[in-house]
């Protein structure tokens, strides 16, 4: 006999408490750099993989949207791409992350180029824009829910930044304090179209699992980046290597 589904509050609760456990705010890359531990390499490490998910936010949106047959759905969601991309040159949260890598002494191009990235990196953003891609409508739009989370980690990161490290100031600090405006109205708008749509235990499980994977994918990230750039210190071929990049 199939359970019964959680009520609203109740599964709201439960997605609540994945943030809880499995966030990357409490990676210890993460808490290293917000408390001013980090090296200017270990910065510009941790700026140019985190570039490659930024970029890849706008494609796995518009591989999504390509899937959505409900306009309502389709214009709500396009914002997000718009966010990422800017309306016109030279404006969007690329380019903010951009300013924040020529900050700490990366020359832009070469961020953008990507070829630095590190393996797992890679694999890791790959695997969640396959998974936005291919999945059912509900998991996808779950698994953009580590968003609940993130106002947190970027005022955090903010304060962080600017207590310890000379390169943070208005510029550099631009994407996070933009975000902080941005992601509120998207995981607003999220998390009531996952609370509708799961309507079955069986939808509440895959909501939840897609969140979990999620947290995964952001997870994996910080680990390649301690396992390259922390201890015990193995750049794998053809990642970036200090000295590399600088403008």
């Amino acid at each position: 006999m199939n359970a019964a589904p959680d009520t609203r509050q109740m599964f709201e609760a439960r997605l609540r408490a994945i943030g809880d456990e499995r966030y990357h705010d409490k990676h210890p890359f993460h808490q290293m750099l917000h408390s001013g531990g980090c090296t200017p390499d270990q910065v510009r490490a941790w700026v140019i993989n985190r570039y490659y998910y930024q970029s890849r936010i706008p494609m796995k949106d518009a591989a999504f949207l390509s899937r959505v047959a409900d306009s309502e759905l389709r214009r709500i969601w396009r914002r997000r791409i718009e966010d990422h991309d800017g309306r016109e040159p030279g404006t969007g949260g690329i380019q903010r992350w951009l300013k924040l890598a020529e900050g700490v002494g990366l020359d832009p191009e070469y961020v953008a180029s990507a070829k630095g990235v590190l393996p797992a990196t890679r694999f890791a953003v790959d695997a969640y824009v396959r998974f936005v891609r291919d999945e059912p409508l509900l998991p996808a739009v779950a698994s953009s829910l580590t968003e609940l989370f993130a106002p947190k980690i970027h005022a955090d990161r903010i304060a962080g930044l600017l207590a310890h490290y000379d390169f943070a100031n208005d510029t550099t600090m631009s994407y996070f304090r933009q975000r902080l405006v941005e992601a509120p109205q998207d995981v607003a708008f999220g998390l009531d179209w996952v609370l509708e749509h799961a309507v079955t235990r069986a939808d509440q499980d895959a909501a939840a699992d897609a969140l979990i994977f999620k947290t995964e994918v952001l997870w994996a990230q910080l680990d390649a980046l301690w396992s390259a750039y922390v201890e015990p210190g193995r750049i794998p071929p053809g990642a970036w290597q200090p000295g590399e990049g600088l403008k």
